[in-house]
């Protein structure tokens, strides 16, 4: 999890995991373009407006539009120096992932 600045992190090896510290740094991102706490409401909104459309847990957070940024450019370690600002806003589509 990640709560500008701070990642907290289940497995201290995570840490030396490029891909999941990229994932995390694009959180930070999006965090710090929606100032922060209304990066965490818009989170939680999201993840029950997903909840009651696909009613079940994992795939309302797989399909928030946060995680699915995250997710798909997480391999990308240059993604960063490339996205747009509110990158997040093309995901907010939804999939049936």
């Amino acid at each position: 999890m990640t709560f500008f600045p701070f990642v907290f992190m289940a497995d201290k090896d995570d840490k030396l995991n490029e891909v999941f510290i990229n994932h995390e740094k694009i959180h930070i991102r999006q965090q710090l373009e929606l100032l922060i706490l209304p990066f965490f409401v818009w989170y939680g909104l999201e993840y029950l407006l997903r909840l009651i459309q696909y009613k079940d847990r994992k795939k309302a957070y797989y399909n928030i539009s946060f995680e699915r940024e995250a997710y798909a450019k997480e391999k990308d370690l240059n993604y960063l120096k490339k996205r747009s600002f509110w990158g997040f806003l093309k995901y907010l589509k939804t999939t049936n992932r």
